[in-house]
């Protein structure tokens, strides 16, 4: 095998690693981040599409997030590889119960009612196992999706212009190093140039 270890982990080793990666906690997020700057894209098409994914998150349909990150993408000349990114990035189960709890309270607020429960609690397993949707609209979807619309508004928009200027500065960069490198190599047909 090309990339097993030479000696194999133990448990304890195995343990720290779930509790504690070698890597760290930031490594996915700077993963995503060059993955997002990398797209060949234009940084508009890169933007929507990460912008589209981050508003999608918000929504209570956990299912069909990317499906629907995609629809949004596309009819705003996206970037699918984007959206799907920033549905990734944003919507997580690190995130998840911080987005439900926003999402709800506003959703509450927007609707100017308690919860119409009266003190009684919502048997979410048994309205799910029983697919009564209708039951399940009124006291848990409706105050979620409408509480989705403003935070995901405002997240959206603010990713979309830091991922717009972020993307467009990287590749102005590298387009600017690729034209170094090629000027280079004109000017100095034999080869002799110095590595790097």
């Amino acid at each position: 095998m090309l990339f097993r270890r030479r000696k194999p982990a133990g448990f304890k080793e195995k343990l720290r690693e779930l509790v504690w990666p070698r890597k760290g906690f930031l490594r996915p997020a700077r993963y995503i981040m060059m993955r997002v700057l990398r797209l060949s894209a234009s940084p508009h098409a890169v933007a929507v599409g990460f912008a589209a994914g981050v508003f999608v998150s918000w929504t209570p349909f956990i299912g069909v997030h990317f499906i629907m990150a995609f629809v949004i993408a596309y009819f705003l000349s996206g970037n699918m590889v984007a959206a799907a990114l920033g549905c990734a990035a944003f919507g997580n189960p690190l995130t998840y119960p911080f987005i439900w709890g926003i999402t709800w309270e506003v959703g509450h607020l927007l609707l100017s009612r308690q919860a119409q429960t009266g003190g009684q609690a919502i048997d979410l397993a048994e309205l799910f196992h029983k697919l009564h949707f209708t039951e399940l609209w009124k006291p848990v979807l409706e105050p979620m999706l409408i509480g989705a619309i403003p935070p995901g508004a405002i997240s959206s928009v603010a990713l979309y212009a830091l991922t717009f200027y972020t993307v467009k500065g990287f590749q102005t960069r590298r387009r600017a190093r690729l034209m170094e490198r090629a000027r280079l190599r004109l000017s100095d047909p034999a080869g002799n140039l110095p590595t790097v």
